[in-house]
């Protein structure tokens, strides 16, 4: 008997702060498709290792935290959102600091810690078809996805976007620091030997500087849904 044709995938990859979840969550909500935020996975890792004061330069002991840790993701009240547990606790809002996203840029980069995730990633695929966020969906998770978009903006417009949305939950930040940080994470992530961010053969380049989230929005939809 044959088996059922898998279900489609648009992966949407890109560097920190190009949009990425905002641009996945909109387009999956217009197709009606699951939605994977690959990097809040990474993040929960991350933040799990650092609640276990485990060092992040010990591979072994932070494999063994990714293979231990309870994850999962369940809508907020008002539908708003996604929130993220980790080990019973809502880590959502922690998670999304950029200490947390070094530590995930950190973690991201020891093979074994990807391959423990990697089944966890895949299990998202389920139909009518996935929205999957990240770093290499398009290139190593999904590799064959029939939409791939890598989305990306320029620093100063990735560092504003940070301060934004960072300053609004109270927090104390300076756009030039966001920009440091986030020039050093893009170098990181492009350089780490496994899995570097790259665009995916044949992804559809989408540069959002300066473009409104709507005008991103439909221009990812019509790979998927051209007229």
């Amino acid at each position: 008997m044959p088996s059922k044709p898998l279900a489609p995938v648009l992966t949407i990859d890109g560097p920190s702060g190009s949009g990425k979840g905002t641009v996945s969550r909109l387009v999956a909500e217009r197709l009606g498709w699951h939605m994977l935020d690959s990097g809040a996975l990474y993040r929960a890792v991350g933040y799990a290792a650092s609640m276990a004061d485990i060092d992040l330069t010990d591979a072994d002991a932070v494999t063994r935290c990714a293979l231990a840790a309870k994850i999962r993701f369940r809508p907020s009240e008002d539908g708003s959102d996604t929130r993220v547990v980790v080990n019973g606790h809502d880590a959502t809002d922690e998670i999304r600091t950029e200490t947390c996203g070094a530590a995930a840029s950190a973690v991201a980069a020891i093979p074994a810690v990807r391959e423990a995730l990697r089944d966890k990633q895949l299990a998202f695929r389920k139909r009518p078809g996935l929205v999957a966020d990240g770093r290499d969906m398009g290139t190593v998770i999904f590799p064959d996805a029939p939409f791939k978009v890598f989305l990306t903006a320029s620093a100063a417009e990735r560092a504003k976007r940070r301060y934004k949305q960072l300053k609004e939950k109270g927090l104390s930040v300076t756009i030039s620091g966001l920009q440091r940080e986030i020039e050093a994470r893009d170098e990181r992530d492009a350089s780490r030997p496994v899995a570097p961010l790259k665009p995916a053969e044949g992804a559809l380049l989408v540069d959002s500087t300066g473009m409104p989230i709507d005008a991103v929005v439909a221009k990812v939809i019509a790979l998927v849904q051209p007229d």
